[in-house]
């Protein structure tokens, strides 16, 4: 893994909706990342040592940066701190972190690429990235804040669900691939765990391929503490017990891999 402590840049700051916010960063993970893969951040308050992680939202090579976007959780929180931060301000980032979507697996195929929350920036790159024959868009958000909308358009077909019914379909991704009575023959899918369940059963019941990006508390953020386990059908190597870390082995698996 081609990952190293650094002090990046930010390189713009802004509010994308209420508590949602986008940063990009000057850094040299963005040269070796691939959709799917985070970044653990930190603060600079003595008081959180342990960094928080981010998926990564766009990979610009090029210039060397990356978006991140992001939620803030609360007033005393590593994320807030984050929000503060403006162009030119140094941030301690580790990463590329984690395993990315096998993009190779869609070419040729009809895509669904799933996103629900703060499980939709990760979608994006993966838009952006993936070649296949139908590339099928399906996003879910709380109301009308769709963020990343015009971007997600831009990279394919695209189907909203909100849980207001203030766009799109009303209720959640599930809902939106019934009421546009899509097909797909593979899955890629970032989102909480319930979501994540229903995309889980709907592809094993159409035996269909599904990648999901499971969202998890990490503490270390490569491996080592276990804090992130996810219950799997095999035995890990490092643990020995039928436990996969999520920041180490995924955050991506082959959805027929683990339990949730």
């Amino acid at each position: 893994m081609d990952m190293k402590k650094e002090n990046a840049v930010v390189v713009s700051q802004e509010m994308l909706a209420d508590g949602i916010f986008s940063m990009w960063i000057q850094t040299d993970a963005a040269q070796t990342a691939k959709p799917g893969q985070f970044i653990s951040m930190y603060t600079k308050d003595g008081s959180k040592l342990l960094p928080r992680p981010i998926s990564i939202c766009e990979i610009n090579k090029a210039d060397g940066q990356l978006r991140v976007v992001y939620r803030v959780t609360g007033e005393n929180t590593g994320t807030k701190q984050f929000s503060e931060l403006k162009e030119g301000d140094e941030i301690p980032v580790i990463g590329p972190l984690g395993n990315g979507f096998p993009l190779e697996k869609a070419e040729g195929k009809k895509a669904f690429l799933m996103g629900g929350g703060i499980g939709v920036p990760p979608i994006l790159e993966l838009s952006k990235q993936l070649s296949c024959e139908c590339k099928q868009i399906v996003v879910g958000y709380r109301d009308a804040h769709t963020f990343l909308k015009e971007e997600f358009e831009q990279n394919g077909s695209l189907y909203i669900s909100t849980e207001d019914g203030s766009v799109g379909t009303k209720g959640n991704v599930m809902d939106a691939i019934r009421a546009n009575a899509l097909e797909a023959e593979i899955i890629y899918a970032c989102g909480p765990t319930p979501m994540l369940r229903a995309i889980k059963q709907y592809a094993e019941e159409n035996n269909i391929v599904c990648y999901i990006s499971m969202e998890e508390r990490m503490a270390c953020g490569i491996g080592a503490c276990l804090a992130c386990v996810c219950q799997s059908k095999e035995k890990d190597h490092h643990s020995n017990v039928h436990n996969k870390r999520i920041c180490k082995d995924g955050p991506v698996f082959l959805s027929t891999e683990v339990e949730i």
